[in-house]
C-alpha cells in the first residue's frame, strides 16, 4: 500500500507537470498563430480574421480569450475573440511582469467568470512603418486544475482497486500458506491434551523439519521422564534394606533407645517415600501426555474411604463433575484427594462431603468438607507445616496436608483451607484440567 501511494504521488506529479507544460506550449503556439493572422491597413488600423482552431475562443465567457491592441501611437483599432463579448481582461503593469529576451511575458489574472487565467503577451512590429501591436492569449488555469483533479480521482480509483485486490490476493495466499501452521498448532494441542503422543507428519517441505524437531523434543522429554523414574525406583530399592536393618536393630536393642531408633526409622521411611513420590510426580509433570478422568477417580476413592469409615456419611456430589479430565497422572490426583479425605475422616463427627467443579478455562477445583471441630487461622498455618500434628493422640505422620500442598505446587495449583458450611474444615485444591 505504501508503494502504491508513492507511485500514485509520482504519477500525479508527473501528470500535473506535463499538463501545465502542455498548457503553456498550447498558449505559445496559439500566440504565434494570432501574430501571423493580424496586419495593419494603410491607415495603421489593425485588421485580420484570426482562427486559432479552438471553438472555446468562440464561446462567450469560456475562459479562453485572445486580444490584439495597438502598442504605438501610429496604430489603432482592436481585435478580440468572440468569447470576450466586448469586455476586456486588465493588463498587469510591465514593471511587475517585464518582457523577457523573446519580448514575451506571462502572468496570472482573474477571468470574467471567476476562473483564473494564464495570460501570455508579446509585442510585434507589423511593418516597416513601425506599426506595433500587443498580442494577448489567455487560457483558463482552472480548467487545467479541473483536468488534474479528474485525473487524480481516476488514478486514485484504479490504484485503490489494485491495492485492494493486492491485499485480498495476499491475504488469500497467506491464509493458504499458513494453513499448515494451523495444523501444527492443532497437532501440538492434541499432544498437550494427551490425545496423541507425537505430532502428525505429512506437512509441506517448509514445515516438515519443524514437526520432526518437535517430535524429537517430545521423544527426548519422554526419555528424561523414563530415566527419572528408573533413578527413583533404584533409589527406593537401595534405601529399603538400610531402613529395614535399622528397624530390626531397633527391635533388638529394645528399651527406650530401641523405641527412639524405631520411631526415627519409621519417620525416615515415611519422609523418604514422600520425597520419592514427589520426585516421581515432578518428573511426570514434565511430560505432556498424562491425563485422568476425575469422576472415575473420585468415585473409587469415595468407596474406599466409606469402607474404612463405616460410621461416617461420605457424600460425593457428582453433578458438577461432569466429564472433567485432570491434566496429570491418576496417582497424583488419588494421592491429593486421598490425603484430604483421610484427614477429614480423622476429625469428622458424622459427615464428609466431596465435590468437584470446573474453575476457569483450564482449572478444576476439588473441595473436601467435614463437620469436625475445624481449625483457626493460626492452626491452619501450623497444619501446613511438614510433619506438624495438632493432636499427637490422633494417628498419622503429619505429612498429609504437606504432601497435598507439594503436589499441588508442582502442578502450579493452589491449596486453600477455610471454614466449612458443615461446621468443620473445608479444603479446596485447584489443579489443571484438559479442555
Amino acid at each position: 500500500m505504501l508503494a502504491l501511494f508513492v507511485v500514485g504521488v509520482l504519477i500525479s506529479t508527473l501528470y500535473e507537470r506535463t499538463a501545465r507544460q502542455g498548457f503553456e506550449n498550447l498558449l505559445g503556439a496559439q500566440l504565434y498563430n494570432l501574430v501571423n493572422a493580424v496586419s495593419v491597413d494603410d491607415d495603421g488600423r489593425l485588421q485580420g480574421n484570426p482562427d486559432l482552431g479552438d471553438l472555446r475562443y468562440a464561446r462567450p465567457l469560456s475562459g479562453w480569450y485572445w486580444e490584439v491592441l495597438p502598442a504605438s501611437d501610429n496604430t489603432s483599432g482592436r481585435l478580440t475573440s468572440a468569447s470576450l463579448v466586448l469586455l476586456t481582461i486588465p493588463q498587469a503593469p510591465v514593471a511587475d511582469f517585464p518582457f523577457d529576451q523573446m519580448y514575451r511575458r506571462s502572468y496570472e489574472q482573474a477571468g470574467l467568470n471567476g476562473e483564473m487565467l494564464e495570460v501570455l503577451e508579446t509585442e510585434v512590429v507589423l511593418d516597416s512603418e513601425n506599426h506595433t501591436a500587443r498580442f494577448r492569449v489567455m487560457g483558463s488555469l482552472s480548467s487545467v486544475a479541473d483536468d488534474i483533479r479528474a485525473f487524480d480521482r481516476t488514478l486514485l480509483y484504479y490504484l485503490g482497486t489494485v491495492g485492494l485486490g493486492t491485499v485480498l490476493v495476499n491475504a488469500v495466499v497467506l491464509l493458504v500458506a499458513l494453513r499448515p501452521l494451523a495444523r501444527v498448532r492443532a497437532s501440538l494441542a492434541e499432544v498437550r491434551e494427551g490425545r496423541s503422543e507425537r505430532l502428525r507428519t505429512g506437512f509441506p517441505a517448509e514445515i516438515e523439519p519443524l514437526a520432526v524437531e518437535m517430535n524429537a523434543l517430545i521423544d527426548n522429554n519422554r526419555r528424561i521422564v523414563e530415566r527419572s523414574r528408573t533413578q527413583v525406583g533404584n533409589l527406593a530399592h537401595s534405601l529399603k534394606t538400610p531402613i529395614a536393618i535399622l528397624t530390626n536393630e531397633a527391635a533388638t536393642i529394645g528399651g527406650e533407645k530401641g523405641r527412639v531408633v524405631d520411631e526415627q526409622a519409621v519417620r525416615m521411611k515415611s519422609q523418604v517415600q514422600h520425597y520419592l513420590d514427589r520426585a516421581r510426580m515432578a518428573a511426570q509433570t514434565q511430560s505432556v501426555v498424562f491425563r485422568a478422568p476425575v469422576r472415575e477417580v473420585l468415585e473409587r476413592i469415595v468407596r474406599v474411604v466409606a469402607k474404612l469409615n463405616p460410621d461416617l456419611n461420605v457424600a460425593f456430589d457428582a453433578t458438577t463433575t461432569g466429564d472433567l479430565v485432570f491434566a496429570g497422572e491418576r496417582q497424583d490426583l488419588e494421592e491429593v484427594v486421598g490425603n484430604l479425605l483421610d484427614n477429614a475422616g480423622k476429625w469428622a463427627r458424622s459427615k464428609i462431603s466431596l465435590s468437584c467443579r470446573a474453575e476457569g478455562a483450564d482449572r478444576l477445583a476439588v473441595i473436601v468438607e467435614d463437620d469436625g471441630p475445624g481449625l483457626s487461622i493460626d492452626e491452619i498455618r501450623e497444619a501446613l507445616k511438614r510433619g506438624r500434628r495438632l493432636d499427637e493422640a490422633t494417628p498419622g505422620s503429619g505429612l498429609g496436608l504437606s504432601i497435598v500442598r507439594d503436589i499441588t505446587a508442582e502442578y502450579r495449583g493452589m491449596l486453600e483451607l477455610t471454614r466449612s458450611e458443615l461446621g468443620g474444615l473445608a479444603a479446596k485444591v485447584v489443579l489443571p484440567r484438559i479442555g
